[in-house]
């Protein structure tokens, strides 16, 4: 894998003016190859410098998440079982902010579509999506392209500092409600 990546990397270098173009389409095609969101960030600072870096990050990343959202609408059965899942990961009664989602963003580990599909469930339409997923959109592109190289160095002490350091924002920003449907609450033995 770590060759692949470095092979485009080389092609997107020579790629001239249609590096970024190259670069925004790569970011379409990486959850295709399995990458993960911040090495695209990482090498997009590297490539183009913080400004142009992150724009063209911005841009792909938005690009993907709408994508994502054309293809789980398309595909009713398979939205079903990515809901079931984010049900037992995160639970029945959660749902997430979108400052929540935004920060849990910055987590290198977490799953991109994972924290799509929590954006998907608390927006009404596709334009409230496509507004939460651009402002989720920008601390990530913004944190992982100006100091891409910084964080690729970090001892993983220091990286420990930083998640533990994020964690009393994702509780302190939680949706404050709990929603219990009534046969949860009381269970009905049959």
């Amino acid at each position: 894998m770590e060759q692949f990546g470095i092979y485009i990397m080389t092609f997107i270098e020579t790629g001239g003016l249609f590096a970024p173009i190259l670069f925004i389409g790569f970011h379409l095609l990486r959850p295709l190859f399995f990458l993960p969101v911040v090495f695209i960030c990482i090498s997009g600072g590297i490539l183009f410098g913080a400004t142009l870096g992150t724009v063209y990050s911005l841009v792909g990343i938005t690009l993907s998440s709408i994508l994502f959202y054309m293809i789980i609408q398309w595909m009713p059965k398979t939205l079903n079982r990515f809901m079931s899942l984010k049900q037992k990961i995160i639970g029945n009664n959660r749902q997430l902010t979108t400052s929540q989602v935004t920060l849990l963003r910055l987590v290198p580990f977490i799953h991109f579509h994972l924290l799509s599909l929590c954006l998907i469930e608390i927006s009404g339409n596709f334009r409230e999506y496509a507004k939460s997923s651009i402002v989720s959109n920008i601390p990530l592109a913004l944190v992982y392209t100006s100091i891409g190289q910084w964080i690729s160095t970090l001892s993983p002490y220091y990286i420990l500092i930083f998640l533990a350091a994020l964690l009393p924002f994702i509780y302190l920003l939680r949706r404050r409600e709990i929603i219990i449907k009534w046969e949860d609450f009381f269970q009905v033995s049959t």
